[in-house]
């Protein structure tokens, strides 16, 4: 299999956005490349990655932030551990299967569904559910394309997705407290929404494994913890998905998880959020309903009781 590495300068974490918004697509293009199977050579890097209409026009956090503060409770529950713990973890290769109500279900390598796509870069606000935001320019592309690759059945109500278990490397899955692999779902017409994406990398590198790598989930208007990481399955179903979080605290957050600031969590208030980056003593920021995707995606929960299908 050909390596997907590209290696950067580390301009990510250093450059004013001014000058990196200058190189993003070159950059971007480079790294979709690679993940491709081509030469990591960004002189050859053209129509690689691309802009997204879907893009913030918000300052990305820095890459040294959006890859040491995170949660991926299969390295550790705390924030730093998965940058402490996720360099054991092999990624290539990678397979992800495909199932259910599907036409073509199978055994899919990454680099096969990587092949035919377009990547994007977005940049994508993020909202934690517990209360803390930052701005991500992931690469990747629509979920839908897949789908539809795959061809889903007409009795598809639901996708499953389940992230890779291998506790010998992932030293959070050796305790308890979660019923291990960690799933999650959507419905159908969330998954299948433009905004819905698999990302591949992020500032045109390819995804650390602290972040989810090879390959993750982005539901950028959800609670972070709906876009599942490490994804290894994909499952059409007709009836909801059971989803981890869902089992583990169903007081907290059901399956839908979208960011509502009128909803809180039964330990603190969900109006605001705290910006990574900002500094200890910058104020608090107003949670925007949907997390500012309102304009795209409301109409999916239209006639919903949103604080009842939290």
């Amino acid at each position: 299999m050909t390596s997907r590495k590209w290696h950067s300068p580390g301009w990510s974490e250093v450059t004013p956005k001014s000058h990196y918004l200058t190189r993003r697509a070159l950059m971007a293009g480079a790294g979709a490349a690679v993940f491709a199977g081509a030469i990591a050579d960004p002189s050859a890097a053209k129509g690689g990655a691309k802009p997204s209409i879907y893009s913030t026009d918000a300052p990305p956090n820095t890459f040294k932030e959006i890859t040491t503060y995170n949660n991926f409770y299969e390295f550790g529950w705390g924030r730093g551990d998965p940058v402490r713990h996720a360099g054991n973890l092999t990624v290539d290769p990678w397979s992800i299967e495909i199932g259910g109500l599907v036409e073509r279900p199978g055994s899919y390598p990454l680099d096969d569904i990587l092949k035919p796509v377009t990547l994007e870069e977005r940049i994508y606000r993020l909202r934690c559910v517990e209360a803390w935001s930052m701005v991500v320019p992931w690469i990747g592309f629509e979920l839908a394309a897949l789908l539809e690759r795959v061809g889903v059945k007409p009795s598809a109500k639901y996708v499953a997705f389940t992230t890779l278990h291998r506790p010998h490397e992932m030293p959070g899955q050796q305790s308890g407290g979660i019923d291990w692999p960690y799933v999650e779902g959507l419905r159908l017409d969330e998954a299948m929404h433009p905004l819905t994406i698999l990302a591949t990398g992020l500032y045109g590198e390819e995804m650390p494994k602290q972040n989810g790598a090879p390959i993750r989930l982005v539901v950028p208007w959800k609670y972070g913890f709906k876009s599942i990481k490490s994804i290894v399955k994909i499952e059409l179903t007709e009836q909801e998905p059971r989803t981890t979080w869902k089992e583990l605290q169903p007081r907290e957050y059901g399956f839908y998880a979208n960011v509502n600031p009128e909803v809180d969590h039964p330990r603190w208030s969900q109006a605001s959020e705290r910006v990574i980056g900002a500094g200890i003593f910058a104020p608090r920021k107003p949670t925007q309903m949907f997390n500012g995707y309102g304009e795209h995606v409301a109409r999916l929960y239209s006639g919903m009781d949103l604080a009842k299908n939290y």
